[in-house]
């Protein structure tokens, strides 16, 4: 799997406006479909991976500390990608890193576009299945204060009761059961 970014070719005339650790602000004139011109802003980042580890006691979310939404909230395991990582190795080192899981089988579940507004950001969502325990590796800005497992059905309950207000992980749950529910019809 190739990520988003690899087809992407940055414009010549393009301005960094401001570079962060993980994202960087840039400017660069584009011409929309039907000719009009336009100065696009665009917060450009190397992408993501998210994880629904799935085994018999259910899928793993953990209770991050996000400051953007406003305190913890439930989201599956999920990170960055390292400098052209692939997805997949992502995936696999955020898997044990966030959850303390191993998984035995991955099974791709697409892409989303976080922000396609103004960020390029793309997060490739993977179903992880035969889970092995591993000691988590939580990095400096990872503050997890629970890691639970709950049956599928139950995670999917959270999305309609708003306990689980994340995007990533309403897309990754929400693929996983309709791959799930297509593997046992």
């Amino acid at each position: 799997m190739t990520s988003h970014h690899d087809s992407q070719k940055a414009p010549p005339d393009k301005k960094v406006a401001y570079q962060g650790r993980k994202i960087q602000l840039v400017t660069f004139p584009i011409t929309l479909p039907g000719g009009t011109p336009y100065d696009m802003e665009l917060f450009e980042h190397p992408g993501a991976s998210a994880i629904v580890a799935l085994d018999d006691a259910g899928v793993t979310l953990i209770h991050q500390y996000r400051y953007a939404a406003g305190g913890f909230i439930w989201e599956v395991p999920a990170g960055t990608l390292d400098g052209g990582e692939p997805p997949l190795d992502c995936a696999k080192r955020e898997l044990v890193e966030e959850a303390g899981f191993t998984a035995a089988s991955w099974t791709p579940l697409g892409h989303v576009f976080t922000v396609p507004s103004f960020c390029d950001e793309t997060i490739y969502l993977f179903l992880a299945e035969g889970l092995s325990a591993v000691d988590t590796a939580h990095e400096v800005d990872e503050v997890i204060d629970d890691i639970r497992q709950v049956p599928l059905d139950e995670a999917l309950a959270w999305i309609d009761e708003g306990k689980i207000c994340d995007a990533k992980s309403i897309a990754a749950l929400t693929r996983a059961s309709r791959l799930l529910a297509r593997r046992d019809g």
